[in-house]
């Protein structure tokens, strides 16, 4: 994969204007930005088609995490939407993550489209060991999402998203096919924000990230073009 395949820019804005705005400006640079809840809930799925239409792919990020026909459903809706990945909560167990699995590639077999990449999320990258407890978890944060990765693969996902911390081992115990997204990137020069396990766009890389996701250090930029390029070339 190219550096320009590997980056994707999360669209972490409220209105379809900043979005398209945004995508404008970084469209021959970035092939997937992502969608997610804020720009989703604001702006409908038209914001998928318009972003569609200048050539780019979606990563549609609303974390379904419902019993499991709501979510078959809900992710059968999104790949009629052309999405090129979806995602849901481990959380929300095997059989959720199976249904989903079957429904989106039933879908996508009527449609005669491309099937959308399938990933689960295993712990977001905002909690550390302690959250993990708080909600009564009681294993290591390595141990807790392996356990999860395991069970999104055995379930036919397409991959996960971990933090860097995580990547890997992940790599290590899953294998080369499978899709590992990492969030909570962030480069040198940016600001950490509200995330806790987080790494360069490099040390990612190089742990065995398939793609990494960066958004405000990329979106909130003076330059956002200028902040994505000086990321690909830490990628290449």
């Amino acid at each position: 994969m190219t550096p320009k395949e590997r980056l994707i820019v999360a669209l972490d804005v409220d209105t379809k204007e900043k979005a398209l705005n945004l995508v404008e400006k970084l469209r021959n640079e970035i092939k997937i930005f992502k969608v997610g809840s804020e720009l989703f809930t604001s702006c409908g799925p038209d914001i998928v088609a318009a972003v569609k239409a200048k050539g780019c792919g979606i990563f549609l990020d609303l974390k379904f995490h419902d019993i499991p026909n709501t979510v078959a459903k809900s992710a059968a809706a999104a790949a009629r939407l052309g999405v090129s990945i979806l995602n849901v909560h481990a959380m929300g167990g095997y059989e959720m993550m199976k249904k989903c699995a079957e429904s989106v590639a039933e879908e996508a077999k009527a449609l005669k489209i491309v099937k959308p990449k399938i990933i689960a999320v295993t712990v977001l990258t905002s909690m550390d060991e302690n959250n993990l407890k708080k909600v009564g978890i009681d294993d290591n944060m390595e141990k807790q999402v392996l356990k999860l990765a395991k069970l999104a693969l055995n379930a036919s996902l397409d991959g996960v998203v971990a933090s860097p911390s995580e990547v890997k081992l992940l790599r290590e115990e899953l294998g080369k096919e499978f899709i590992i997204i990492t969030p909570g990137v962030r480069p040198e020069w940016a600001l950490v924000n509200d995330q806790k396990r987080v790494a360069t766009p490099k040390e990612a890389v190089l742990n065995g990230a398939t793609y990494i996701v960066v958004g405000r250090p990329i979106v909130e930029a003076p330059d956002p073009l200028a902040a994505a390029k000086r990321i690909l070339e830490e990628i290449k």
